[in-house]
């Protein structure tokens, strides 16, 4: 049987894991990753909550006989900048969960 303090113990470590999971969350809106594509035409930085903060667009990417590159290599950065951030997300998050996938979770 387990006793009290024991299982006060366990509810006050889980509190404690859980602000330290809500806390390295919230951090990860000031973390960025980086991705280019096209040579680094296109470049997409997007923060850990999978936000787009910022595209820049070299002059020379832009071929108006040549639109569909442009948005191919648009969405080859976004794409590449969004799986950096679960990279990143399972990284940062996967500290609390012992490298154990737990969908839904973040």
């Amino acid at each position: 049987m387990f006793g009290g303090g024991n299982m006060q113990n366990m509810m006050k470590q889980m509190k404690k894991m859980q602000q330290q999971m809500q806390k390295a969350q919230e951090e990860l809106k000031d973390k960025t990753v980086e991705a280019a594509a096209g040579g680094g035409m296109v470049t997409v930085i997007a923060n850990g909550h999978k936000q787009i903060i910022d595209i820049q667009i070299k002059p020379e990417a832009v071929d108006p006989e040549d639109v569909e590159m442009l948005q191919d290599m648009v969405l080859a950065a976004v794409n590449e900048a969004l799986n950096q951030v679960d990279e990143l997300v399972a990284k940062d998050m996967g500290k609390f969960t012992g490298g154990m996938n737990m969908p839904g979770l973040f």
